[in-house]
């Protein structure tokens, strides 16, 4: 038998809210790895409190992250709007990797398996609709190589995610070198 869950009392609502608030701008700063520890320690709240309310890493992704991925679907949008075929392409690329750069927690999201945050393995897949579309509109104009794929797309973004952490500043000129290698 399935029972209703009760609603938070007040003062773990607003505990649960501070580890959220925390865990984002933590996650946003270092990574996913941050320690836990520091993110309740930034919430001002105990381990323990932690824990009850997300058990693991990956509960405060799916809490996170689905809403932040929705970015993916803007800019997706936004290039899909885009007439010019290999605009379009190269535009999306440059946003996403945009995205990524001012977020390392949405970075490493993208650059990792989540299988246990079905929420946020919907919007990568969501993402990557958008850009199998730019890429069969550019291949379809000529103006991308006709070896490429989406397969590509996602290499090149795991890649990206570790040019980004490992050199921050670097990965505009990686990718204008990676775009124009790709030009037909």
């Amino acid at each position: 038998m399935v029972t209703a869950s009760r609603p938070l009392r007040a003062d773990a609502a607003r505990n649960r809210d501070k580890l959220l608030v925390a865990a984002t701008e933590l996650f946003a700063e270092r990574g996913l790895d941050v320690p836990l520890e520091h993110i309740a320690r930034r919430a001002e709240v105990s381990i323990g409190t932690l824990y009850k309310h997300f058990p693991t890493r990956e509960d405060f992704v799916a809490k996170i992250f689905p809403q932040r991925l929705a970015a993916l679907d803007v800019i997706g949008d936004k290039a899909l709007a885009e007439q010019d075929p290999w605009q379009a392409f190269a535009g999306y690329l440059d946003d996403l990797y945009a995205l990524q750069a001012e977020d390392r927690g949405l970075n490493d999201v993208l650059a990792r398996d989540l299988p246990n945050a079905p929420e946020v393995v919907s919007a990568c897949h969501r993402g990557a609709g958008h850009a199998g579309i730019l890429i069969d509109r550019a291949l379809a104009a000529g103006v991308l190589r006709a070896d490429y794929s989406i397969t590509d797309l996602a290499t090149l973004t795991r890649a990206m995610a570790q040019v980004i952490r490992d050199s921050p500043g670097e990965w505009r000129r990686f990718l204008s070198i990676y775009v124009e290698g790709l030009r037909a």
